[in-house]
């Protein structure tokens, strides 16, 4: 069973880019993470390291507190930790303003950056490792990037929500001109997406999973 991280390892932990997971720190102690498992460090220059998928959950557990039940996972903004917003949250965040806007932007660079350096190939046309462990945060970055509402207090907008598949999720939007471009999106940001209907409500709605080539 791996150790769990030191007070001075965790802070280096708890410091990474929110997004990339670049890290920062000393020599010795970025070495103690990626023993741990909880670091890797590129193999191109300039071999910065980063966090595995278990640093990350390890800073997002202590960023964001006990996690939420299954089935309830939404993306919002909070603690000054930057996350995309997967729409129809409890407490929905105001008018969208010159400042979220470069905090989206800037978060999406930073995950087209994260997918140069850990696809084995360079390829940022479709999504990393990162986004196939986060799938409804990845999917709302990819959406409220291409510049799409999610929903809000009046229930328009796009909602982005956990499914039974193991790598793929939901995407609900009322008025289907919108979700048809929600799909447009989601395929040039990477992922597969087809289009489906609810049986009971016959609603129609976007299933879309991370492209793996």
């Amino acid at each position: 069973m791996t150790r769990p991280p030191t007070a001075a390892l965790r802070r280096v932990i708890d410091a990474a880019d929110p997004v990339t997971g670049r890290l920062r720190g000393t020599r010795p102690q970025l070495a103690a993470l990626v023993k741990r498992g909880l670091a890797f460090r590129h193999p191109r220059p300039p071999h910065d390291h980063f966090l595995t998928p278990a640093g990350h959950r390890i800073r997002e557990a202590g960023a964001q507190g006990p996690p939420e039940p299954a089935g309830r996972e939404t993306a919002a903004a909070g603690d000054g930790v930057f996350t995309a917003r997967a729409g129809g949250e409890e407490d929905p965040p105001g008018p969208v303003g010159p400042a979220r806007l470069r905090e989206v932007r800037a978060a999406w660079e930073g995950l087209l950056e994260l997918r140069r350096m850990t696809n084995p190939d360079g390829a940022t046309d479709r999504p990393c490792g990162w986004e196939r462990s986060h799938l409804v945060r990845a999917a709302a970055l990819a959406l409220e990037a291409g510049g799409h509402r999610p929903a809000g207090a009046d229930g328009d907008g796009y909602r982005v929500r956990e499914t039974p598949q193991p790598e793929a999720v939901a995407v609900h939007e009322a008025d289907g001109a919108a979700l048809r471009s929600c799909a447009i999106t989601l395929e040039r940001a990477g992922w597969h997406v087809g289009e489906h209907t609810e049986p009971r409500t016959r609603a129609r709605y976007l299933l879309a999973s991370p492209r793996k080539v």
